[in-house]
């Protein structure tokens, strides 16, 4: 048995898929739920069962079996939220217990992180110095990677946490707000012949902050890499290594449809002071641990994220 948190959410149904690629469907979905997200990123995959959140170690108690992994991907990911009290519960409580839960077990434990515990960097290396989260959501991943170093001598079971930069692809329509730059592109052309980004900021001319966007199958990948290698655990960063720019994702999208032009906007205010201008995640822990396959560029993701669009129907 497989547990899958967040299940119905952008990496989570991804690796779910990929999982079933490999011949496992013993999977148990773990999410809200919620029925349209549901149907439209779970359509056709093969699980085991579908347990709400709330019941989970309800759950893990009944069915007496021990799972064979936990891949804790579920978090509230919405870098706006306000609600602390809602923020701390969701991501750093519950993926404690989640945590304590796999540790008493000895069941291998790999959860999401992310590049915002970094907050404006410019250093993006797994180590606290580095480290000054500008926003809720990315100080209660901050606070979940801390409690982890500070037991990781206690801890017997495979621990990893993964920093996700600036991921996109496949089954992101749902996240609104949230989803990422290239699908938001994908959409403006769809309306119009332009496409919209942000004047320059932080120094940057217009278009050119830049951040390491890495396709979701890349990030997958690495998740299924840690699952083949239990011996290994800590805190990884999951990028390209390569910082591009947004002006690189919009011409991307432009040049895939062979039409559009980039527009320029005013930076928004409520972004002032919470906005990550420039990310590039250092991959050296990454590459050092063993793992060596090469990470999509923004121009060939970007790419293979259209086409599957497009053999989609783009539904969204």
């Amino acid at each position: 048995m497989i547990i899958v948190t967040g299940a119905s959410g952008f990496i989570g149904s991804n690796l779910i898929h990929a999982l079933n690629e490999r011949g496992h469907d013993d999977i148990v979905a773990v999410d809200g739920p919620e029925p349209g997200r549901d149907a439209e990123n779970l359509g056709g995959a093969r699980l085991l069962d579908f347990v709400p959140q709330q019941t989970l170690f309800e759950f893990l108690d009944q069915t007496g079996e021990v799972p064979r992994i936990v891949f804790h991907q579920g978090a509230c990911s919405n870098t706006m939220a306000t609600d602390g009290r809602f923020m701390l519960e969701n991501n750093y409580q519950y993926s404690r217990n989640l945590l304590n839960h796999c540790t008493a077990r000895d069941i291998p434990f790999i959860y999401a992180s992310s590049a915002s515990v970094y907050g404006h960097g410019p250093i993006f290396k797994e180590e606290l110095e580095h480290e000054n989260p500008c926003n809720l959501y990315a100080y209660s991943k901050y606070l979940f990677d801390l409690h982890v170093r500070q037991n990781a001598e206690k801890l017997t079971n495979q621990v990893v946490g993964l920093r996700y930069f600036n991921v996109y692809g496949p089954r992101e329509a749902h996240k609104g707000d949230m989803a990422s730059v290239a699908y938001k592109l994908q959409q403006q052309l769809k309306r119009s012949d332009k496409v919209r980004l942000f004047e320059g900021s932080d120094g940057y001319e217009n278009g050119e902050q830049l951040r390491d966007f890495v396709w979701v199958g890349d990030v997958v990948a690495v998740n299924l890499w840690f699952m083949e290698h239990g011996d290994i655990s800590g805190i990884f960063n999951v990028g390209t290594g390569r910082a591009q720019t947004f002006n690189d994702v919009a011409n991307a999208v432009i040049g895939h449809h062979g039409r559009g032009e980039i527009e320029y906007i005013p930076f928004p205010d409520q972004l002032r002071g919470q906005y990550q201008s420039y990310t590039e995640a250092d991959i050296d822990a990454l590459r050092s641990a063993g793992y060596d396959a090469p990470f999509r560029s923004v121009e060939e993701g970007v790419s293979l994220y259209l086409k599957w669009l497009e053999e989609q129907h783009d539904p969204s």
